[in-house]
């Protein structure tokens, strides 16, 4: 296998890449000490069975650029094809600021096909390439040098597999009239929005049963610090503190280093210096924040007046209609949306787009009465009143 380590290797692959209509991608990278994912590892493979038409491309080496592969990446005729593709494509949006288009997930593509929900890349190879994936490489230190066979055996398999994943599940999509539902679904990860982190929302993150405006003010003030902290110095959040320390500092409002030294869940070394400092500005910023600017919980699906029978005729015609399409039911509405429209809510994902075609426009007509459902043998069938 061969493994690219100068930007005119690279710059050759890609311009032989471009010449066909796809090439399958993936990554392999570390977070666990990094707020950002620290790339380790690049696979590309296109269509062929020539040893050079999947290759490994090794971005730890030094002086290499991965303008090429950006270049490819924008190339809007080169279909770029990922596998649960978000984490890697945060990589390239945060390095350099490039979504690649257009984009093809399998994973979503496989939902849509009748997969199964979230399914995993060796179920695919499994069923779809009628192969195996050797996992003895999953967890892994990527950013080792050198790498084993064994560690280069394992990445490549993760795009040569895609490839045939890919023509089966395009075909079928074509067959079906679905590519639009991908498309659909993709859009979402083509959103640079779905990759920024705003630390002004931060704290909307934090699970805490305590709604009080006040309280809020402050959880809302410490998440923004731990965020702010963590990016510019690219640590994990938890690095700097943890939820449960968060919600335990919102409750005790430290007032001096005196204060902060009794919290039981903070980390002995975020009790003093620029953390200790950044958690009592944040604190006493939460306390005393204007009344009209306090954080407010959503709480209006709490308070919805839900009709249970008619939310359990909604599963029913849910389970009915994925069933017929063949489709993971999670992938068109959750339990909450359910509960939502049978209270009457309208604004909701799955009263749109592909989504409504398939499911919305008959659960509103069951919610409005123009419906009935009845049983026949093992089928359900819709009733028209």
């Amino acid at each position: 296998m061969k493994t690219l380590k100068t930007t005119q290797e690279l710059a050759e692959f890609c311009s032989r890449a471009a010449a066909h209509d796809y090439v399958t991608v993936d990554t392999e990278f570390l977070r666990e000490r990094t707020y950002y994912s620290k790339l380790c590892l690049v696979q590309m493979a296109f269509p062929g069975d020539g040893e050079d038409d999947a290759v490994l491309l090794d971005p730890l080496e030094e002086g290499l650029s991965l303008a090429p592969l950006y270049e490819l990446f924008l190339d809007t005729s080169v279909v770029k094809v990922f596998h649960a593709a978000r984490q890697d494509l945060e990589i390239f949006f945060v390095d350099k600021g490039v979504i690649p288009t257009p984009l093809f997930d399998t994973q979503v593509a496989a939902m849509v096909c009748g997969f199964g929900e979230q399914v995993g890349y060796e179920t695919l190879v499994r069923k779809i390439a009628k192969e195996s994936v050797d996992k003895s490489s999953r967890f892994t230190d990527w950013s080792r040098r050198p790498l084993t066979d064994a560690q280069k055996d394992y990445a490549l398999a993760d795009v040569t597999h895609l490839r045939q994943i890919y023509e089966f599940l395009a075909k079928k999509l074509a067959e079906t009239n679905r590519a639009a539902w991908v498309a659909e679904e993709v859009s979402v990860l083509e959103n640079p929005d779905t990759y920024i982190i705003n630390p002004e929302d931060a704290w909307k993150r934090v699970k805490t049963r305590n709604s009080s405006g006040r309280f809020l003010a402050i959880v809302r003030e410490l998440a923004r610090f731990r965020e702010n902290y963590a990016q510019t110095r690219n640590v994990p959040r938890n690095r700097v503190y943890k939820d449960d320390a968060l919600v335990e500092l919102a409750s005790t409002k430290p007032a001096d280093g005196k204060d902060l030294s009794r919290a039981r869940l903070l980390l002995r070394e975020a009790r003093r210096g620029e953390i200790g400092d950044g958690i009592l500005a944040a604190v006493a910023a939460g306390k005393n924040c204007p009344t009209d600017q306090l954080p407010k919980v959503d709480d209006s699906r709490d308070k919805l007046q839900v009709n249970p029978a008619l939310a359990d005729l909604l599963r029913v015609l849910l389970k009915a209609k994925t069933e017929n399409y063949g489709v993971a039911s999670k992938l068109i509405a959750n339990a909450s949306e359910l509960d939502a429209i049978a209270a009457g809510i309208r604004d909701l994902p799955a009263l749109k787009g592909w989504r409504n075609d398939v499911f919305g426009t008959d659960a509103i007509r069951l919610c409005n009465g123009e419906i009935a459902l009845a049983a026949k043998k093992s089928a359900i069938k819709i009733v028209e009143l």
